[in-house]
């Protein structure tokens, strides 16, 4: 349950409309609380101070409708070009990163703070009255503030909210152009990678692989869909109740459909368990970076992969991926790769998430770019680059081992597809490469 509340709690915080949905209660909440400070005369300490002119009700109602009318342009403007920025993102380095944009927070706070400034300067114009008007309830006859109404402290609010938007526009029309460059694209699944990374693995220098699956009797999958979260907790909960092990056959990010094994289990009855056990498993029609690395290192090989296409022919994003993938595969290379799911020691768990070890990272990884990066000279170098970076730190021969045939797979593509000069300089740089192993 904790899990479940983690993951929908993550959803919910993307999705595009909930800080707009979010500010607009909270904003329609200050307003009624402003305008009843206002009608109860807790607004009259503002009469101690010269350089806050009194507004009347005509001049107050012409402000709060300028304003209102401004915020909600301000925001089909702002959803506009969002929209665009969005678009063009997704058609230039691909449809995954679409949900990289729509949980931009600084999109998701610009437009929920002009969402909400609107819904107030809505609300406190409502309660405005005229000195002329008459009286339309038996209330409104019997009170003293009415007719001829103006809530002095909440327009002062009503500034202070729009100096705030003022200043969250000009953040938002620096911040979409810098949003879609492809360096602080890369910056920012990169980074996303190395967190993710450090909190799956979170053992340094230590070079376990994953625990090998046990067997047992298989539970399958009874719906369609990607694997989004998977309850580990719960898992080891009910594992630990019928004494057995549960191997994991799916991880996170994974396609199912209806027969697709799910786990083996060892121990247990999987009938008597059957029904609840699914209940850990969530599935959706997309996959998510919660759980899921391979996700973030999808999204940068497909950004290397479609910056090396004939179509687009730039290597130089395809160099700033292959860094970053560099930078990712360096984290995961010196980290014990036994997954802490029960929050114990790995070996004493009875569950056993599916076996991902150093190599399949890497054939996930510097393996999904290989193809493309050797048929261009300059990705090429930095691709050596980047795998003998990270095998600087790493002490454990096996995995030198697996960097140092990456090389030696991406010499041997690059041998049939290059020529000429261009193959020349990319063989001095394996020799170099290949030397940095021996030692």
């Amino acid at each position: 349950m904790t899990a479940e509340i983690r993951f929908f709690w993550a959803r919910l915080n993307a999705n595009y409309w909930f800080y707009p949905a979010t500010f607009a209660m909270f904003a329609a909440a200050l307003a009624i609380a402003m305008v009843y400070l206002d009608r109860n005369g807790f607004a009259e300490f503002l009469n101690n101070y010269d350089w806050l002119v009194a507004v009347r009700p005509s001049g107050a109602s012409d402000i709060l409708t300028v304003m209102a009318g401004a915020l909600i342009g301000v925001s089909s403007t702002v959803f506009s070009i969002t929209i665009v920025a969005v678009s063009y993102a997704s058609g230039t380095y691909g449809p995954r990163l679409l949900t990289n944009f729509l949980e931009d927070k600084g999109n998701q706070i610009s437009l929920a703070t002009f969402i909400g400034s609107f819904v107030y300067a809505l609300i406190v114009l409502r309660s405005i009255r005229a000195e002329d008007e008459t009286a339309n309830t038996a209330a409104d006859a019997a009170s003293t503030a009415l007719p001829g109404f103006a809530p002095q402290l909440s327009l002062l609010v009503a500034y202070i909210l729009m100096a705030a938007c003022v200043a969250v526009l000009i953040f938002f029309l620096n911040h979409v152009p810098s949003s879609i460059r492809i360096n602080k694209v890369l910056e920012g699944i990169g980074e996303r990678l190395i967190e993710v990374v450090r909190a799956t693995y979170p053992v340094e220098d230590q070079y376990s692989d994953a625990r090998e699956p046990e067997g047992g009797e298989v539970l399958t999958a009874w719906d369609t869909g990607y694997v989004q979260l998977i309850d580990f907790e719960d898992l080891a909960k009910k594992a630990r109740e019928c004494g057995g092990t549960f191997s994991l056959r799916v991880r996170t990010g994974d396609f199912v459909h209806r027969g697709v094994p799910l786990m083996d289990i060892r121990g247990c009855d999987p009938e008597s368990l059957e029904g609840s056990l699914r209940e850990d498993f969530t599935l959706g029609p997309v996959r998510t970076p919660e759980q899921d690395p391979q996700f973030l290192i999808d999204e940068l090989a497909e950004i290397g992969l479609r910056a090396l296409s004939p179509g687009i022919n730039d290597p130089f994003t395809a160099i700033t991926a292959l860094h970053w993938m560099g930078a990712a595969t360096a984290e995961i290379a010196r980290r014990d790769l036994r997954k802490n799911v029960c929050g114990v020691e790995a070996d004493d768990c009875p569950v056993i998430p599916r076996f991902d070890n150093f190599e399949h990272y890497l054939k996930r990884g510097f393996g999904s770019m290989r193809s493309a990066v050797a048929a261009s000279p300059n990705a090429c170098l930095i691709m050596f680059d980047a795998i003998s970076n990270a095998a600087i730190n790493v002490n454990d021969e096996r995995r030198s081992k697996l960097l140092r045939e990456q090389g030696r797979l991406l010499i041997r593509q690059a041998r049939d597809v290059l020529t000429g000069p261009d193959l020349e300089s990319v063989e001095e740089r394996y020799q170099a490469f290949d030397e940095t192993f021996e030692g």
